[in-house]
């Protein structure tokens, strides 16, 4: 069944339920682009919460940075920046997919709509204008016909009048006939305009008019398939990030079972144990004996500055959550001005040889110092100090070892640039088109002045982190020199100057020792390629020619000194300046 065959007569009906259908579809499209901008909105304020509780970058080098809870909870956050992310997807692909596809697409059903309604309109008009035509004849055969009774019955009055004239009655005659003609002339002219009519009003109820409204069925038809597909896309469009949600609250999920108590208990214990030794117990002080007792019997036992010290502090709570420690600065002074011997008692201990005030001070470190020490930091905060004092041994041999590795790498990264800067330095000299080696003078001697300030820190730190108990073990950092000018002295294996430009017997045997090993390892594996875009004859130590068009594998990439390492597939290998080549890296 069709429009165009049940609903014939119904065109208003079938013009006001298509322009009904475009507005169902412009309906849909406005409330896709509503719930885009919720969709957006949600996502915006879901990354600003990520936002608003991620302020406080913690590193993995601050206290709370090691602690799975912590870690998990930035997971979190990170997980719910791409949930967000999804969000705005399904935002962005309904916009495009749905809003921006149904907006094109309504125009075009409106054009096509409106030119199917022209048609119909000028088929009526059409049909119209024959219909007047059809009136017109009609009405002139009418008229003529009646014009031509008229002059017939004139006629035949005229010829039986007795009293008119042959010449009256021939005339009377041939005024009927003409009117006769002219009436039988309307006649067919009308019997024409009404078989014209009949045929277009056959054409337009059932060719023209049907045909139109079953395009317009077919329109509308296409409207509403485009609408469910709209529909579909609409749940379509969600489901297709459903998997990466998925994945989303999977991680937090996995973030929630990360969490691991213990490794934080452990952690926490790593980041804050002092590495102090816990007070002993007090010793009893019998007050009973005398006050002064002999300096033989002294020196058996605690100073009795020592003794007094303890006295004085036995009375006083050490609390470790107390807000303010109970141990004054002023029970201090007495130490350092201890009580003289009586002269009555003898001469002083050996024990205490000539400065009793320095033994009196070790025995108060070795029994007290550690708690003040310990007590204090609860109270105020000490000067921070570059070996690291300030901290408990714990600590303090932590930060050593982070400090070590920090400055070698630090060295690792000036003898690279060292041995760069030599490279460039040897090729110039040797082919000083390619540049001026006087140049890299100042170049060499601050990296030279950095190496050395760098190797000096490292002993200090050596130093230091042997004194607080740890191992200063760290790697020594050998470097070569392609420099055979003083301008830039070579380095020596533990990367020192040598005094001269010439290394001794002992250099000599360490770097052959050292080219031996190299020699002995197999070929680096290359990291890209490169295709020269220019000639280069090679004709310098250490360079390798190349061929324009030529494709080489990259080895060693430029550090900066603008020559990069190549290899050829028959294992010549060699440098070439940077800029003659394009080079593609392997990533």
């Amino acid at each position: 069944m069709d429009w165009g065959t049940e609903l014939w007569d119904r065109c208003d009906v079938i013009e006001k339920h298509t322009h009904s259908g475009i507005e169902l579809v412009e309906k849909y499209v406005k409330f896709v682009k509503e719930r885009t901008e919720i969709e957006q909105n949600y996502a915006k304020q879901l990354r600003n919460l990520s936002k608003k509780f991620n302020l406080k970058r913690i590193g993995k080098d601050e206290p709370d940075g090691r602690l799975t809870s912590y870690q998990s909870f930035m997971d979190i956050l990170n997980e719910m920046n791409d949930y967000a992310g999804q969000r705005e997807l399904v935002a962005e692909n309904m916009l495009m997919n749905i809003c921006a596809d149904l907006t094109k697409y309504l125009q075009e059903l409106k054009q096509e709509r409106k030119s199917y309604l022209m048609e119909a309109k000028k088929a009526q008009q059409a049909l119209e204008s024959t219909n007047k035509q059809l009136e017109t004849s009609k009405k002139r055969f009418e008229r003529e016909w009646r014009e031509a009774e008229r002059a017939a019955q004139s006629a035949e009055k005229t010829d039986q009048d007795i009293n008119a004239t042959k010449a009256d009655v021939e005339k009377a005659k041939q005024q009927a006939h003409m009117r006769a003609h002219t009436a039988e002339e309307c006649k067919n002219d009308y019997a024409a305009q009404l078989q014209k009519f009949n045929k277009e009003q056959k054409q337009f109820y059932f060719t023209d008019m049907p045909l139109i409204f079953n395009k317009m069925q077919e329109l509308d038809e296409r409207r509403m398939r485009k609408l469910a597909q709209g529909y579909i896309l609409f749940s379509d469009t969600e489901k297709q990030v459903m998997p990466i949600i998925g994945k989303c609250l999977d991680g937090i999920t996995k973030a929630g079972t990360n969490v691991n108590e213990k490794n934080d208990t452990l952690v926490v214990i790593e980041q804050n144990k002092s590495g102090f030794e816990r007070p002993g117990d007090v010793e009893f002080e019998d007050y009973s004996q005398g006050i002064n007792r002999a300096s033989s019997d002294s020196s058996l036992g605690t100073p009795k500055a020592s003794i007094d010290l303890l006295g004085k502090n036995r009375g006083k709570n050490f609390w470790l959550f107390s807000k303010k420690s109970k141990l004054s600065p002023s029970t201090l002074p007495p130490f350092l001005t201890p009580p003289a011997p009586s002269p009555v008692n003898g001469p002083p201990s050996p024990k205490f040889g000539r400065d009793p005030l320095s033994y009196c001070l070790k025995e108060i470190n070795k029994t007290v110092k550690p708690r003040i020490s310990s007590f204090r930091t609860l109270r105020r905060s000490p000067a921070v100090t570059e070996d690291f004092t300030h901290l408990p041994p714990e600590q303090r041999r932590k930060r050593l070892h982070e400090k070590l590795e920090e400055t070698g790498r630090k060295l690792q990264k000036e003898i690279d640039q060292s041995e760069a800067l030599g490279k460039m330095k040897s090729v110039y000299e040797k082919n000083p088109d390619l540049g001026d080696a006087a140049s890299l003078a100042p170049q060499i001697n601050q990296t030279n002045l950095n190496i050395e300030r760098l190797r000096g820190e490292q002993n200090k730190y050596e130093t230091w982190l042997a004194d607080a108990g740890g191992r200063g073990d760290t790697p020594r950092y050998k470097s070569h020199s392609f420099n055979n000018s003083d301008t830039h002295e070579p380095l020596s294996l533990d990367g020192a100057h040598s005094d001269g430009s010439t290394p001794d017997a002992a250099s000599h045997a360490i770097y052959a020792e050292f080219d031996d090993d190299f020699e002995d390892e197999e070929l680096a594996a290359p990291i890209g390629n490169c295709t020269a875009m220019y000639n280069f004859p090679g004709a310098s130590e250490g360079t390798i020619a190349m061929q324009e068009g030529e494709v080489l594998a990259v080895v060693e990439e430029d550090k900066g000194d603008g020559w990069t390492r190549v290899r050829r597939s028959n294992g010549d290998e060699g440098y070439i300046p940077t800029s003659y080549v394009s080079i593609s890296l392997h990533k």
